[in-house]
């Protein structure tokens, strides 16, 4: 089930709401923990084993941690078993055909797994289930001996299959203690109704136009359709994936929950350093915490530094998915980091800003050819398609077709993908009541229009892509 489903809509989440709120307290994380189940299995069922082996390993794995937390040989035994059962995990279901095609392809070997759907969302539950033992194996975070509670962390729906990766400290004192009022629920429904707009009505209409320009033959492309199919990929995963996260911490407030923003305006970046502060915050700090910081982070100079940004980075693209167009897209983004940290973000630096945004775009949208595209040839072909290499003509009836029909889209999906909305309600207006209550009035119509526009969208089209279930 996905948040722009018109059953989620209008059936599984007013009934959750309904039931969450009549029952006793002492209730209220049952019914969520029973939603969250029903939320996963609705596509999925045979995988809800695999979510509860999971949250009962990890139970396990927390216990365990905290029993022997004066014996630090035993305590650091059982925190390394719980890292390997659960990359073991993800790995059986997201790599083992990837691997095993690599090591047919230099044995000349067969061997095969069969056919093994990936689970939605393990890449997200996994890590925070990690999160959860290495915090505590860490003291930032005390042992939870409730299994119904480290449960409901692990399922909760409104971040189940595509993040936010919420970490358990964040969550820890909420998840036995947290109240709703009217503004709050208010806030929830706004930012809900904010992040499926972003999603159906935006990042669906981009969704189009990219998936026209990828499925045809690279080396055919002229260089505005190029341009036009990779400008439209970039703004679908944005709007795709912040919609998504809006979702998730609107439905969170709904029922009591903050979960920290996962996006920051990120194409407004001057360096792809800070990009990764923006984008995916909860992935890129996760990386930063678990990964990067115990391998020495940088406090051992820089060769040690820039090996393992290298691993980070390649780790982080092979956590999107078992490719080697995702390891290359995470390397990539790797060797930005190290350039820039060691001597290019000072001439960055000095130049004119507008030109500190434009190089940010244009590495960024270069890593979105890899990301996108379905092996290296394609990639590379497309590239020089992009860049006038493979002597196709710079516009053709595509690219004035894709320009003419979508022109408003791409204005309306540049402009919002800055903080303009932000900076309009910061302009101090000296008003009337009157006027207060006209703007509040009108803010609300607003949100009215933009959820009937989803919903005539949703009765009239099945195309609605989630770009982050695959991971």
């Amino acid at each position: 089930m996905v948040f722009s489903n018109l059953v989620f809509l209008f059936a599984f989440l007013p009934v959750v709401l309904l039931l969450y709120y009549i029952a006793r307290v002492d209730l209220k994380n049952a019914v969520l923990l029973i939603a969250s189940l029903v939320f996963y299995a609705w596509g999925e069922p045979q995988y809800v084993f695999l979510m509860l082996f999971s949250i009962g390993m990890n139970y396990l794995f927390g216990l365990g941690v905290q029993k022997f937390s004066t014996n630090i040989l035993w305590k650091k035994t059982i925190l390394i078993i719980s890292i390997i059962s659960n990359l073991l995990v993800i790995g059986y279901f997201k790599y083992s055909s990837f691997v095993l095609d690599n090591l047919n392809a230099i044995l000349g070997t067969s061997w095969n797994v069969g056919e093994l759907p990936l689970p939605i969302g393990i890449s997200f539950f996994t890590f925070q289930a990690m999160s959860y033992v290495i915090d505590v194996y860490r003291n930032d975070a005390k042992v939870q001996k409730s299994l119904t509670s480290l449960a409901l962390y692990i399922t909760l729906f409104p971040q189940l299959v595509a993040g936010p990766i919420v970490r358990y400290n964040d969550v820890e004192e909420q998840i036995t203690r947290r109240s709703v009022d009217i503004n709050k629920f208010n806030d929830g429904i706004k930012r809900f109704i904010i992040g499926l707009s972003k999603k159906v009505l935006v990042a669906n209409g981009f969704a189009t136009i990219a998936d026209s320009v990828f499925t045809a033959p690279a080396n055919e492309l002229s260089v505005a359709t190029a341009w036009i199919g990779i400008i439209a990929y970039s703004l679908q995963i944005y709007y795709d994936f912040s919609g998504y996260s809006d979702m998730a911490i609107g439905l969170g407030k709904m029922f009591g929950f903050d979960f920290l923003e996962n996006f920051n305006y990120p194409y407004i970046s001057k360096n792809a350093s800070e990009f990764w502060r923006r984008w995916h915050i909860s992935l890129s700090t996760w990386f930063k915490d678990y990964l990067y910081i115990p391998l020495g982070g940088n406090r051992k100079g820089n060769l040690k530094t820039f090996r393992n940004i290298l691993i980070v980075w390649t780790a982080t693209g092979f956590w999107h998915g078992a490719s080697w167009s995702f390891m290359i897209w995470g390397f990539y983004f790797g060797i930005l980091i190290c350039l820039e940290r060691f001597g290019f973000l000072s001439f960055l630096n000095k130049l004119w800003t507008p030109l500190q945004h434009a190089y940010l775009i244009l590495v960024v949208m270069v890593g979105w050819v890899f990301f996108r595209a379905d092996n290296f040839s394609y990639s590379f072909e497309f590239l020089q398609s992009m860049f006038n290499l493979n002597q196709q003509a710079l516009f053709d009836n595509t690219s004035i077709l894709f320009l003419h029909d979508n022109i408003i889209l791409f204005i309306v999906g540049i402009l919002f993908s800055t903080p303009i909305l932000q900076k309009i309600k910061h302009i101090n207006i000296k008003s009337s009541k009157t006027f207060s209550s006209l703007s509040s009035f009108s803010s609300s119509v607003v949100y009215m229009i933009l959820m009937f526009a989803v919903v005539v969208y949703l009765v009239n089209s099945s195309y609605n892509p989630f770009i982050y279930f695959r991971f």
